[in-house]
C-alpha cells in the first residue's frame, strides 16, 4: 500500500496506539465503568419506583446508560490524553515531530485515530451496558419497568459514541497544551466534572446557567438525559448541547495546537 504524506502519519499513529498496553486498559476501563454505572443507576431508579408503589412506568435501559456517562467520561478521556502526554513523558515526541515536522498535521493524525476508536468504544460500552441493565432489571423484584426499544437504543448509542469521541478529543487538546499527564488530568477533571458541580452547588442562577454550558451537561443535553445530577432534563435542546460540546472540543484542540507550534518539544 502506498501511503501519502497525509495518510502515513495517521497509519503511524494507529500503529503506536495499538502497540502499548495502556490503550487496552483505557478501553476496558471505559466499558467496565459504563456497564457497572448503568446497572447501578438503573437498579436504583427501578427500586425507587417499586418503593413508591408505581404501578406502571417505562424505564428505558439506555436512560441509565446515558446517566452513566457522567462517570464513564472520566475514563473515556484517558486515551486521548495519553496519546500525547505519554510521548512527552518518554521523550519520543522528538522523534514524532522529526518524522512529521508539520505539527498541526501530527495533532490531526492523532485526532483522526483517537476519535473513531473512542466512538466505537462508546457505542460498544453503551450497548453492553444497555443489555446488562435490561437483563438485570427484567426480573420481577425490579418491577418489570425496563424497556429496550431497538430504534431508541440505536440513537442513544450513536449519541454516546459521539460524546465519547468528542470528550476524548478535548482531552487530547488539553494534553497537548499541558504536556504532562498529571496537569492534563487535573484540568480535564475540573472541566468535565469538578467545575460543573461546584457551579451547580452555588445555587446562583448565573452560575447554574454557566454550569449547564460546560462539557458534561452539554453532552447530557445532546444525549437527552432525563435523569442526571440536575434532577431532570437539561433545559435546552440536543442541538444546542452538541454545539456547546463541539465548541469546547475545538477550543481545547486550538489551545493544544497553539502551544505545540510555539514551544519546543
Amino acid at each position: 500500500m502506498n501511503l501519502t504524506p497525509v495518510t502515513w502519519p495517521v497509519a503511524a499513529e494507529w500503529t503506536k496506539l495499538w502497540s502499548v498496553r495502556s490503550t487496552f486498559w483505557c478501553l476496558a476501563g471505559t466499558v467496565a465503568v459504563t456497564v457497572l454505572s448503568a446497572v447501578t443507576l438503573g437498579g436504583s431508579r427501578a427500586t425507587d419506583l417499586v418503593r413508591d408503589g408505581v404501578a406502571a412506568a417505562r424505564l428505558p435501559a439506555t436512560e441509565s446508560v446515558v446517566s452513566a456517562s457522567t462517570f464513564a467520561q472520566l475514563v473515556m478521556v484517558t486515551l486521548g490524553m495519553l496519546a500525547i502526554t505519554s510521548e512527552y513523558a518518554a521523550g519520543s515526541i522528538r522523534g514524532t515531530l522529526q518524522a512529521v515536522p508539520i505539527r498541526g498535521r501530527m495533532l490531526a493524525a492523532k485526532a483522526l485515530v483517537v476519535a473513531p476508536v473512542m466512538f466505537a468504544t462508546g457505542v460498544l460500552a453503551g450497548g453492553l451496558a444497555a443489555v446488562a441493565t435490561y437483563l438485570m432489571l427484567s426480573v420481577p423484584v425490579f418491577g418489570g419497568f425496563v424497556t429496550l426499544d431497538a430504534g431508541e437504543t440505536v440513537v442513544d448509542l450513536l449519541r454516546l459514541g459521539v460524546f465519547a469521541a468528542l470528550v476524548s478529543l478535548m482531552a487530547l487538546g488539553v494534553g497537548t497544551a499541558m504536556r504532562g499527564a498529571a496537569g492534563a488530568l487535573t484540568v480535564v477533571f475540573m472541566l468535565l466534572f469538578g467545575l460543573p458541580l461546584v457551579l451547580l452547588m452555588t445555587g446562583s442562577q448565573v452560575a447554574v446557567e454557566a454550569s449547564m454550558r460546560l462539557p458534561m451537561f452539554a453532552g447530557l443535553a445532546f444525549m437527552e438525559s432525563a435523569d442526571n445530577l440536575t434532577g431532570g432534563p437539561i433545559p435546552y435542546p440536543p442541538g444546542e448541547g452538541l454545539a456547546w460540546l463541539l465548541g469546547w472540543t475545538a477550543a481545547a484542540l486550538a489551545a493544544g495546537h497553539t502551544v505545540l507550534r510555539r514551544r519546543d518539544a
